[in-house]
């Protein structure tokens, strides 16, 4: 008998500081990670506003459209409208998949993580602003929006989720920088991105995003987003 009641007020101890921990973890998720990325963007704003009007002239002086905007899948399945500064010519819509067909490389790389280290459809001054990711400043007003959020999984497109196997994806905004960003860009199958999206939502925290944040910085400074 003794033993049946120490187990039991156990188990009560245990159910009373759990649940604690998981409603810690859930309020950053619901609350706080909202309110952190509207506190950053809020003080970032005018410095980003500020290179986006700069960069942004620079791509129209060479006589293209300086923003691009692209349908992407969100929170929950939802599609939205991704902004970026412009980084490619206009090209024919079959231009690319002609190019694969005659650069089994390219092709091979493209299968492998959908994108090409040296696409023939992108500018020099594109070049530049892609391997310092300042084409993705604009998706800020993505973030102003609820759209995105400054940390999470890299916007996917629509065409893309016949690829993705995984779940957290979708109960994450997606984000400017995230876990993949930093950790793998340029080294992973677009597959692999799941892995990485599921060992962000595990530990999710402000901690993490911060660290994300922070590693985000090392890739602008250092233009290693190619």
């Amino acid at each position: 008998m003794y033993q049946s009641n120490l187990l039991q007020k156990q188990r009560d101890h245990h159910m009373q500081t759990r649940p604690h921990l998981y409603v810690r973890s859930d309020l950053y998720q619901r609350y706080g990670k909202r309110c952190f990325d509207l506190l950053l963007c809020l003080l970032l704003f005018p410095i980003a506003f500020s290179m986006i009007a700069l960069l942004a002239g620079l791509v129209a002086g060479s006589g293209l459209n300086p923003f691009f905007a692209q349908e992407r899948v969100g929170r929950n399945g939802q599609i939205f409208r991704m902004w970026k500064l412009r980084t490619m010519r206009p090209h024919d819509p079959g231009y690319l998949n002609a190019y694969l067909a005659k650069n089994p490389a390219a092709q091979s790389e493209w299968q492998r993580s959908h994108k090409l280290c040296l696409d023939p459809r992108v500018t020099k001054l594109g070049r530049f602003l892609r391997c310092t990711s300042l084409d993705e400043l604009p998706q800020i007003l993505n973030v102003l929006s609820g759209d995105m959020s400054l940390v999470g999984p890299r916007p996917m497109l629509v065409s893309q989720q016949v690829l993705y196997c995984g779940k957290s994806y979708y109960r994450l905004r997606p984000g400017i920088s995230g876990n993949w960003q930093v950790s793998a860009r340029n080294r992973s199958k677009f597959v692999e991105r799941a892995h990485f999206d599921e060992q962000y939502f595990a530990s999710l925290s402000i901690k993490q995003d911060l660290r994300i944040l922070k590693a985000t910085a090392c890739v602008v400074f250092r233009a290693t987003g190619c």
